[in-house]
């Protein structure tokens, strides 16, 4: 994983403390982990940080997963979110990743290394992403001085 990989953050929303102490504790040589025991926690989190990958228990105080993905869609497109849950309720969870909310779905418990192996994967994208926008600017930029300079 690159440096830059390391810098953006992974937010696990879960409103049980002890599966945040497992996941920091698991994942936090790997990646820089921010963790939240309530939604407005996690949403305070992506206010101050930038966040390239949000996990989130499927079934949180208040809320669930996929209605909080949805409620951040506008705010942090860019963000990956991934879902974490102990149901099955396949509809609700096809429906959003056909939306495009959610990135991936894993079952809990988790294991250990396809967690670790679907939020490196989740990383990347995020770059890619940032990356493809960045480059996009930049393209724009240069279009606008040429046509400057052709007048």
């Amino acid at each position: 994983m690159n440096q830059e990989s390391i810098d953006a953050g992974v937010l696990y929303i879960d409103d049980t403390a002890a599966r945040l102490d497992d996941f920091k504790n698991l994942f936090g040589k790997s990646f820089n982990i921010y963790t939240a025991q309530s939604i407005a926690i996690g949403q305070g989190m992506l206010a101050r940080h930038e966040i390239g990958v949000i996990i989130i228990d499927h079934l949180v105080t208040g809320t669930n997963g996929i209605n909080f993905c949805e409620s951040i869609a506008q705010s942090h497109p860019r963000a990956i979110k991934i879902l974490l849950t102990g149901f099955s309720d396949a509809d609700d969870v096809n429906d959003a990743i056909n939306k495009g909310l959610l990135y991936a779905c894993l079952p809990k418990p988790w294991q250990n290394d396809e967690l670790k192996n679907v939020v490196k994967n989740a990383l990347e994208v995020y770059y890619l992403r940032k990356h493809n926008i960045e480059l996009t600017y930049k393209l724009y930029e240069a279009n606008y001085q040429l046509s400057k300079a052709n007048k």
